[in-house]
């Protein structure tokens, strides 16, 4: 089967030195918390924060506790992931949301792209899948389960057909240097990878990334992924 850049299950990934990576889990099974906590209470590198039963509670969960990640499932009471996620990007840009759900519906995985999800896991993985995952989209990765990338494969192709079919509207201009990093992230390399294929250092791939969705107007790095198919940066095959 055909993934998506950068976009497929991470093998196992290990410990990130330095400060642990900030979790705050969000589910409305209280059960289902309780075991991502207890697994993720295992891994040296990874903290749990807060945990959070809908999305009114993640998103002040969120800005009270700033972490690095966000673990939600999508269909929630009171308020769904989708909506918790544009909510907790505007309030704290620096937070990787990934979408944990059982809802496998492609207008969810479309939505929760728009919305500036990262990734986009179905709890048909091994829980102790979703360490890895934590550390992969803390490291600059964005990751869709394998069987939800072909069918954003073939959104893709739908989107590719719709654009040469009507007039096309000029895009914001990106300098080279952020093309060159645009590339980059599409083919699913993370920050390090690019600095280290650049030459420049982290910092300074975290700031173009910055500047290009200012630029045009994107969330995340995995709508600059159907960003860059969509202008034919990349090629799918």
């Amino acid at each position: 089967m055909t993934e998506l850049p950068g976009s497929g299950m991470p093998t196992d990934i290990p410990p990130i030195e330095g400060d642990p990576i900030r979790v705050l889990v969000v589910d409305d099974h209280a059960l289902f918390r309780r075991g991502l906590e207890m697994v993720l209470a295992q891994e040296p590198d990874i903290e749990v924060v807060g945990e959070a039963s809908d999305g009114a509670e993640a998103l002040a969960k969120a800005m009270d506790t700033t972490p690095d990640i966000v673990l939600m499932d999508v269909r929630m009471p009171k308020r769904g992931g989708i909506d918790a996620c544009t909510a907790i990007k505007d309030a704290v840009p620096s937070t990787n949301v990934i979408m944990l759900t059982i809802s496998d519906e492609e207008a969810d995985l479309y939505d929760a792209i728009k919305a500036g999800a990262t990734g986009y896991l179905l709890k048909e993985i091994s829980i102790e899948e979703v360490a890895s995952a934590i550390r992969a989209v803390y490291g600059g990765q964005s990751l869709i389960s394998p069987s939800m990338a072909s069918k954003l494969l073939s959104e893709f192709a739908s989107m590719i057909k719709r654009t040469d079919d009507r007039q096309q509207v000029p895009a914001p201009r990106l300098t080279d240097r952020e093309m060159e990093v645009l590339k980059l992230v599409a083919k699913g390399m993370n920050n390090r990878d690019i600095a280290k294929d650049l030459f420049i250092s982290e910092n300074t791939v975290k700031n173009h990334i910055r500047n290009i969705l200012e630029k045009l107007q994107l969330h995340s790095r995995m709508e600059a992924v159907v960003y860059a198919v969509r202008e034919k940066l990349l090629e799918i095959t």
